[in-house]
């Protein structure tokens, strides 16, 4: 049987890689920063040619503003959307301290206002950029207003796992920044799958704090280890065509991935047998009460 070729510059993935790849994104969704929130930022360009044709320093003044406010309001709005994927992603999560989408509608409408204004009523300008808040509120959404699973949880407890959470993302992050460098897509497949292996740990520890002290290794040296690992193979890979670094590299992502998820399994076999003797602790205390409440009758 015929076999299509597959290299390392070749455009398909090597045979084999398509697993690789699907298992690599099945917990990816599509993002919604992008698209609508990049046409807020195409739409408004016209106006600092139009700002110049108006013929008044006072509607040139509006007008140049109106598109500052626009594209402020279009880059607060994708930063909204940005932290709400971020507060969605996560099973216990503080709203966002800022309201960004909410703050870029505005931004939005009192761009239009002063663009409108500049050239026309101040009454028709109004009426628009209320309009114009509306649609972005509707188009776009709210941000996140309560916080989400912080019921009965330990606040000060809970900034330290979000913190150490938020340092362990930015060595991900940097992972994938080096790798992207290699321009292997089967390596930035493979470390992809590592980082949803290491998330679940993210999640785990979110949801019960108590087990961040016995993940910190592993949300601190072990990723800070791996990303330099990245850092370093990706080097190797942009100044040499040898495959030994790409295997080594390969290997190690193995093994993290193993000792991750290891560590996940025990992080909830060790919660499911704490829920076990809360649960047996409270049946025998419902037992002892129905004893004495059938002696005292």
């Amino acid at each position: 049987m015929a076999q299509r070729y597959g290299g390392a510059h070749s455009p398909e993935p090597r045979p084999g890689a398509e697993a690789l790849q699907a298992n690599a994104w099945s917990t990816q969704s599509r993002s919604k920063a992008g698209g609508r929130v990049n046409l807020l930022f195409l739409l408004p360009l016209p106006l600092a040619v139009r700002a110049f044709f108006i013929g008044s320093a006072t509607g040139l003044v509006m007008t140049l503003a109106g598109l500052g406010m626009l594209l402020l309001g279009a880059w607060l709005t994708r930063e909204g959307l940005i932290a709400q994927e971020a507060y969605e992603a996560r099973k216990i999560a503080r709203r966002p301290a800022m309201p960004r989408k909410i703050v870029g509608a505005l931004c939005t409408g009192l761009g239009l206002a002063l663009a409108i204004a500049a050239a026309g009523s101040l009454t028709t300008a109004i009426l628009l950029g209320a309009l114009g808040t509306v649609l972005h509120l509707f188009a776009f959404g709210f941000d996140p207003m309560t916080s989400k699973g912080m019921e009965g949880i330990d606040v000060f407890q809970q900034d330290r796992v979000a913190r150490a959470v938020d340092e362990a993302e930015r060595h991900l992050a940097a992972m994938s920044d080096a790798v992207a460098r290699a321009a292997d897509r089967n390596v930035e497949a493979r470390v992809e799958r590592f980082q949803n292996t290491a998330r679940e740990m993210f999640r785990t520890v979110e949801e019960d704090p108590r087990d961040l002290s016995a993940s910190r290794r592993y949300l601190g040296v072990y990723l800070l280890g791996a990303k330099d690992a990245a850092i370093k193979y990706a080097d190797i890979a942009t100044r040499t065509t040898d495959d030994e670094a790409k295997i080594k590299f390969l290997a190690l992502l193995d093994d993290l991935e193993s000792t991750f998820s290891a560590k996940t399994r025990k992080l909830l076999l060790d919660d499911k047998a704490d829920l076990d003797i809360e649960i047996e602790v409270l049946t025998d205390r419902l037992n002892a009460e129905n004893r004495l409440h059938d002696r005292s009758e």
